[in-house]
């Protein structure tokens, strides 16, 4: 009985599962360590080009390190 009374629900619950899983996926992208290496030496190479100032490249080297900080907590409580 609670089957049937719940089916209509069914898509909304795989929807939620898949944005959870979407949600997963970003964040471990978004706080990858290596990925994050990478984007610093982007920065950096950015800089020795030209390409930005260093106010700018000092910004993003910031927000770049607050992530790896962050990812390194992360990896601390999953541990």
């Amino acid at each position: 009985m609670t089957n049937l009374l719940t089916l209509p629900l069914a898509p909304v619950r795989m929807t939620i599962a898949l944005a959870e899983q979407i949600r997963r996926q970003a964040e471990s992208e978004y706080y990858d360590p290596a990925r994050i290496r990478l984007q610093l030496e982007q920065v950096e190479a950015l800089r020795e080009a030209g390409a930005i100032d260093p106010d700018e490249a000092v910004a993003f080297e910031d927000e770049l390190l607050a992530r790896l900080l962050a990812a390194n907590e992360r990896q601390r409580w999953e541990a």
